[in-house]
This record gives C-alpha cells, structure tokens and sequence, in this order.
C-alpha cells in the first residue's frame, strides 16, 4: 500500500479538501497522509471563514509523516499565507519527493478568491517549479504559468470538488508506479464514475427560506429581531443570512423590514388607532421609534403615508 501526503485545507462538508482525498486515496488502495494548513467555516452554502493554522504547526505536521514513512507523492492544495507557503517549499526543496502535484486552489466554486495575491505571486514563483503537475480546475486561474511546467486543465464538470478528487487519484496512481498519462487517464475514469453516482451534500436553502417567510408572515408584526427568528428556525444567525443571500440577494433585516413595512401601511389604512397605539402593537419601543423606521423604509411619515393615500384615493 503505497503512501499519499495531501497538503491542504480542511473542508466541513467533506466534498473537497483533506476529507475528500483521505476518501479517494484509500478508495484507490493508498495510504493517506495529511497535513492540514486551514481549517474552513463552510456548508453547502459556500466558505464563510477561514482559520489559517500557524505555519510551524504545517511544518511539524509535514516533517512528522515525512520523517517516518517517506511518501514518495506529495499533493498540494490550498495555502492561503506566505509564511506557509515558505514552509511548505523549505520541506519540499529538503526532502525532495519523487512527485509533487499541486491542485490549484485560487477560487471556490462560487468565484469567492481563496487566497491573496501576494501569496498567488509567490506560489508561481516558489512553488511551480518544483511540482511536477498542476491541475488547474474550471473556476481557477493561475497567471504568469511558466511554459516549462505541465499543467492538466479539469473544465469539464463544474461539481463540487471534481478537480480536487482528480488531482487525489492522479496521485494515488503516480505513487504506484503508472506513467502520468496512465495515471491521468485512470485517474479521469476514476472522478468521472465518482460524479455520476455520488452527488454533494445537499441543504435545505430552500425549505428554510420558505419557512423563514412563513414565521415573518405569523409573527412579523411582533418580532423584527433577526436572532428571534433564527432561534425559532433552530439555525445560526449568520446561516440564515446565507440562505436568504443565496435565495433573494437580501439580508434576513431587509426581508424583515419589507414585511414589517406592508404590516404597518396595511394598519395604517385599516385602522383609525392613533399612531402611539399602533406602534405598541406593532412592537415598536415609542412612536418616535415608529415613525423612524416608516420613513426610512417609505420616505413619509405614517401620517404623511395615510394622507398621501387618502389624497389619491379622493383623485380617483
């Protein structure tokens, strides 16, 4: 069982990163290694944030496998800082596998940059160079590509971690000994039956932006917090700002606003309480309080909205 070190981030979801090559690789009959350089916030929805792990921890992670089992393949994955990066590079230029593959990780699959420029220039710099491969995927772009380097360009499928899963089973099947193009041409057969009968983590965008809308319809008149509707929904502020991003392009507050504002025009004309009464109905702290949020969401006061709307209905 030949040995496979992956140099790379960690994805939640399991559909790319360290997850899905420890997978791949033991799929194929490889031992994985790992080393671990990030470890991301992420869900279906897409990567919220990062926590880049210190270098000399990438360092010990590295020369821990390194020292003792000897890969003779190293995949490379995400780097998101430079004093990782030099790390990296130092270990790869000391100890010197016969192969280095490195899985271009510049953007996620949603177009969002994964890592700065600085760190881009320097991966073309320091570290093309020593790899013997480079997979380059259909959202990733390298600049300034040296001629020399052989490069693989997975465009094909835009599925989650498609060209990830590829660059592990090329891998997987250069450590054991197959000449790059059979290994790419394995290793293409390999992702591409993977793809057709395994598909990413699905989650409930939708179910739960149908649900949001129907809590702000029951209880909009009552509740403009946004943490009130997360907790009634059992999900995390910041998701339920994802979802209703992906569903509508609008923040939770903005969805909540513009309910909460046909809420108040509809009592406004159906009602004849004084403003102070409706306001307190409506969980407003004053009238004061009231009146702000109205005229900020419609240019007109309350009383200047029910005059306006009586003023057109008397046109008419």
């Amino acid at each position: 069982m030949k040995a496979v070190l992956t140099i790379t981030g960690s994805d939640s979801c399991g559909g790319a990163g360290i997850q899905a090559d420890i997978k791949t690789i033991s799929q194929l009959g490889g031992y994985a290694l790992t080393a671990i350089t990030s470890i991301t916030v992420q869900n279906t929805l897409g990567i919220q944030n990062y926590y880049d792990l210190p270098p000399e921890t990438v360092r010990g992670q590295v020369e821990a496998v390194i020292n003792d089992v000897e890969p003779n393949v190293v995949k490379v994955g995400l780097i998101r800082t430079l004093a990782t990066l030099n790390v990296i590079v130092d270990l790869l230029q000391k100890y010197r596998p016969d192969s280095i593959i490195y899985d271009a990780v510049v953007r996620t699959a949603q177009g969002e940059q994964l890592i700065p420029d600085d760190v881009h220039d320097m991966i073309v710099r320091r570290l093309l160079p020593l790899c013997t491969v480079v997979i380059i995927g259909k959202e990733q772009s390298i600049s300034k590509l040296p001629d020399s380097i052989h490069t693989i360009a997975i465009d094909d499928n835009p599925q989650h971690g498609y060209a990830n899963g590829f660059s592990s089973a090329l891998a997987c099947f250069v450590s054991q000994g197959l000449s790059l193009a059979d290994a790419e041409s394995k290793a293409r057969a390999y992702v591409n039956a993977q793809s057709a009968t395994v598909s990413d983590a699905t989650g409930r965008c939708g179910e739960l932006y149908r649900l949001f809308l129907e809590a702000i319809a029951e209880r909009g008149d009552e509740y403009h917090d946004i943490n009130y509707y997360a907790d009634h929904l059992n999900v995390s502020a910041r998701y339920l700002a994802q979802v209703t991003h992906r569903a509508v392009g609008l923040t939770p507050k903005q969805i909540v606003d513009k309910e909460m504002t046909h809420i108040l025009q509809s009592a406004l004309l159906s009602s004849a309480q004084p403003l102070q009464q409706l306001a307190y109905d409506h969980g407003f702290t004053s009238q004061q309080h009231f009146t702000k949020f109205f005229k900020k969401q419609t240019g007109l006061t309350p009383s200047q909205y029910r005059a306006e709307v009586k003023r057109k209905a008397e046109e008419r």
